[in-house]
């Protein structure tokens, strides 16, 4: 056993599995140690779950920046921005970063990428975001980051299927712009939220007929069961790793906002872990990956192997010694550890071609 199943009040800062770079980095904040617990449940009425996390997504912002700014800005990349139309009547944007030194009629591979916070909080042009997105254009990718509706936060309230509607359509614009766009086939890829989103837009798109559209999935720590304050057999680090950096009562509140009333939780296209074996059956090759300390670390693996089961072209992998997205996060302070990431997702992307 490891982490808080051997001991119940280990931290991140005590675990001896985390990376020591990543307790250095996290100690200025207190986020080497546990989460404080939130001050609501997923109980608690809908007006001050969403309130909480709209209140909370400016201090979450400030950290996540401050984390970011010892990442200098990748080179040899320009992002310009776009406006689709969603299919709500509401407007999408696009920030679009491609290599500078593309030969001309050259065609790349393109990345739509959806960036995390719970499908509840964050925005596509964060710090964090853009230079995840343009360190990825710069290995020779057309990188679309896509401002989604939130269900809470700034860009919310508007609970599932709004945030997923949005990044369908923007999958659905790359691909029948691929030739103005200079791109060759696309993948998805997103974390945390952005990797459910990243997994269920392959069940809608599965379901709705323009699956081959797709050429394949990346999702990292991907926020994926619906299972968080259950007792889950299956998925140990939801006790294991509690409270480093995320807890399992943050993440089911950010859950009950996504889809209020429940009433979606068996539905692969709001929750990819719900899908059925006939369901992940034919998908695109898809690759999973996790971090070591991360409370969602087993329910991404238990779908990597779903998949692989079900015969889908996958890969598993898993960042050792990282908690929640801290092979994205922290750059500046662990930049081999970023790097490598960035060539996974630039090299999958790729290798479909």
């Amino acid at each position: 056993m490891y982490g808080r199943l051997a001991d119940p009040d280990c931290t991140l800062g005590t675990d001896p599995r985390s990376d020591p770079r990543m307790v250095k980095a996290f100690a200025p904040f207190g986020l080497d140690g546990r989460m404080p617990a939130a001050p609501l449940t997923v109980d608690s009425p809908l007006e001050e779950r969403i309130a909480f996390a709209t209140f909370s997504e400016d201090g979450r912002g400030a950290i996540f920046d401050a984390l970011c700014q010892d990442l200098p800005v990748a080179s040899g990349v320009t992002t310009a921005t776009t406006t689709i139309a969603g299919p709500d009547g509401n407007d999408i944007t696009l920030f679009i970063s491609r290599p500078d030194s593309t030969p001309e009629a050259t065609r790349l591979p393109a990345v739509v990428h959806l960036h995390g916070g719970g499908m509840a909080l964050g925005s596509a042009a964060d710090d964090g975001y853009v230079k995840i997105r343009e360190y990825l254009a710069a290995t020779g990718l057309v990188v679309v980051g896509v401002e989604f509706r939130n269900s809470g936060g700034k860009l919310g309230p508007h609970p599932f299927p709004a945030g997923l509607d949005d990044c369908a359509a923007a999958v659905r614009w790359v691909a029948a712009n691929r030739a103005e766009l200079g791109v060759s086939h696309l993948v998805v890829s997103g974390e945390s939220g952005g990797g459910n989103l990243t997994l269920t837009v392959a069940h809608k798109a599965k379901r709705e007929g323009w699956l081959h559209e797709i050429a394949g999935l990346y999702a990292q720590c991907p926020f994926i069961s619906n299972r968080w304050l259950d007792q889950c057999d299956d998925l140990p680090s939801l006790e294991e790793n509690d409270e480093y950096f995320v807890s399992r009562h943050q993440l089911a509140l950010l859950g009950s906002i996504y889809n209020p009333d429940g009433s979606h939780a068996g539905d692969a296209t709001c929750w990819a872990a719900a899908a059925t074996d006939d369901e992940l059956k034919d998908l695109p090759p898809h690759v999973v990956s996790v971090n070591e300390l991360d409370p969602l670390r087993d329910e991404g693996l238990v779908y990597y192997r779903r998949l692989v089961r079900a015969g889908v072209p996958a890969v598993g992998r898993v960042v050792a010694g990282t908690c929640h997205g801290g092979d994205l996060l922290l750059g500046g302070h662990m930049p081999e550890v970023f790097e490598a990431s960035i060539r996974d997702v630039s090299g999958f992307a790729k290798s479909l071609g």
